[in-house]
């Protein structure tokens, strides 16, 4: 199986320029659990989007870029690798992805899809990203349609980049997809996307009041983790820390964009950080982890085929509620 269709993205190490603290060092924190905003990256976007849809009735904005619709692999490799990466072998039937939405809303599986139209959504794809077709980018747009108004819904779709996160200046070429994939694209995702989810923010300033702290995701999160990292990320500004009250966002990596794997390349350079520094809102970077075995997962991705199992996508998904486990952590340690 090839590298470039199996792990949609990856990126090298980088240099840390924060604080960690360590796992017993985590603050009191006064945090919203009931209006969470969610983002990523190619596999992370998929996750994101899986975790918006089974959550609405507390997620109220995510962001995608470079992925596709919700439940487009439809629990099978075959599918994802053929419809829902680099190549779309036959047309991707949104209705009938959506119908199966609807099903598990109506069990309770998800939240009801009503719920979405409280949301705020932002996505992204560049022109020149190879490695995640512009018709499966479309479709995710064309699901949304049906759930969030129009006025809620941004879709960029008009800038050459390549499939990296696009920055200011942080990480390798914008054009390029190529690691770190953060690119240096002069154009700050991490403000777009936020300022879309939660409305006009304060602009960052050039000072990082906050550090990162490590969670025990093994802990926290029990057999839920068992395809996830050892370790989580959090980033909590000062007053976050000092007990204000605070939002909280989770951001997903993408393939070969966990931690293990980068170091602190995704938790540090996004720009994610600066916003959230200034704005009150602790950003969460769970992680996953490398897989050579059954499940097989060797790029690190976050489970959207059903290498975890056939409730991925939903509440009861082991990925989905290791996140619910350590957003509760976060809030009542």
């Amino acid at each position: 199986m090839q590298k470039l269709t199996y792990g949609l993205i990856g990126a090298v190490l980088s240099t840390s320029a924060y604080s960690v603290l360590a796992k017993d060092k985590l603050p009191a924190l006064n945090l919203d659990t009931q209006h969470i905003t969610v983002s990523g990256l190619s596999s992370g976007g998929y996750m994101a989007t899986q975790y918006h849809i089974a959550n609405s009735d507390k997620v109220v904005g995510a962001a995608m870029i470079a992925s596709g619709p919700y439940y487009c692999a439809q629990n099978d490799i075959g599918i994802a690798l053929g419809q829902c990466v680099n190549k779309v072998d036959a047309p991707i039937d949104v209705k009938a992805l959506s119908a199966q939405a609807q099903q598990w809303a109506d069990s309770g599986a998800i939240a009801p899809l009503e719920g979405l139209k409280n949301s705020q959504v932002w996505m992204l794809h560049g022109t020149a990203d190879t490695r995640v077709n512009s018709a499966v980018n479309n479709a995710l747009y064309a699901q949304y349609q049906q759930w969030v108004p129009g006025t809620q819904l941004t879709y960029v779709n008009d800038q050459p980049f390549a499939h990296v996160f696009p920055t200011l200046e942080q990480g390798g070429s914008c054009t390029d997809s190529a690691s770190p994939y953060i690119g240096q694209c002069e154009y700050d995702a991490a403000g777009e996307l936020l300022n879309a989810l939660l409305g006009e923010l304060n602009a960052p300033d050039d000072e990082l009041t906050g550090s990162v702290v490590s969670l025990d995701q093994q802990a926290i999160a029990g057999d839920n983790a068992s395809t996830l990292g050892d370790t989580a990320y959090a980033y909590i500004p000062a007053d976050c820390a000092a007990g204000e009250a605070c939002r909280i966002h989770v951001s997903f990596h993408g393939c070969n964009q966990y931690a293990d794997a980068v170091k602190m390349a995704y938790v540090e350079q996004t720009g994610l950080n600066q916003w959230a520094d200034d704005n009150q809102i602790v950003v969460l970077y769970p992680q996953t982890k490398k897989s050579l075995l059954m499940p097989m997962n060797p790029q690190g991705c976050w489970d959207w085929w059903g290498y975890t199992g056939d409730q991925y996508a939903t509440k009861n998904g082991p990925q989905l509620k290791a996140v619910d486990a350590l957003i509760s952590h976060l809030a009542t340690h």
